[in-house]
């Protein structure tokens, strides 16, 4: 049997390329699927990037809000709640993390003042991230020290953050780009490591696999 685990990544099959090329390139056997009880018998969680999330499910009515898919929304939330459950590792990566955010009952803020500052434009638009003082004990920390050069994709971000999550990093506008969950292996970036160059992208994957499937 294979030493590696299998990810479920739960999107649509035509936008999530770019994640499994991520996961090919690292040999990690990966499933892209839409149906939570398929994704549920993977070992790990990926949430990928996409358009804004349902404000409903966070408690607001849309007041700058892009690309809703409802459906979706509650797909992926749906998985994420069974991942969480079993205390299974979960990524969210930009959608993603904002997914995570939500399900513990934090919410969003749907258009930040400084959407010009994290805008894609066709090419990745690239800005600091910054460690928060943490022990040295997050992800962030262990992977860049202090800061490290990331890109930006979304005009939206984690307002309140949720039940038992701790934000690791932020931008030098203050926008929440990492965060962890207190207990479980559950973590999140604002940024897209699927486009990052090989080694600032693949480090933040094998961290995250490196996490076994459930705690005791």
């Amino acid at each position: 049997m294979s030493t590696f685990p299998l990810v479920a990544i739960l999107g649509r099959s035509e936008d999530t390329q770019n994640y499994e090329n991520a996961l090919h390139r690292l040999a990690i056997p990966y499933h892209t699927t839409l149906i939570p009880e398929e994704a549920q018998l993977a070992t790990h969680l990926l949430l990928p990037g996409g358009g804004d999330i349902t404000p409903a499910f966070f408690g607001q009515t849309d007041h700058g809000s892009l690309h809703i898919d409802t459906e979706l929304d509650i797909l992926q939330l749906e998985t994420l709640s069974r991942f969480v459950a079993e205390k299974k590792p979960v990524l969210g990566i930009c959608k993603g993390l904002q997914l995570i955010n939500v399900h513990f009952k934090g919410d969003i803020t749907q258009h930040i003042n400084t959407a010009e500052n994290h805008k894609w434009i066709g090419l990745d638009q690239f800005h600091y991230v910054f460690h928060c003082d943490l022990g040295r004990r997050d992800f962030f920390y262990q992977l860049y020290g202090n800061s490290v050069k990331v890109n930006s994709a979304h005009h939206q971000t984690v307002n309140r953050l949720g039940q038992d999550l701790i934000a690791v990093c932020r931008s030098g506008d203050n926008i929440i780009e990492g965060l962890v969950h207190r207990f479980l292996p559950i973590m999140g970036v604002q940024w897209h490591p699927e486009r990052l160059p090989k080694n600032a992208g693949e480090s933040l994957f094998r961290y995250f696999l490196s996490f076994p499937s459930g705690l005791q």
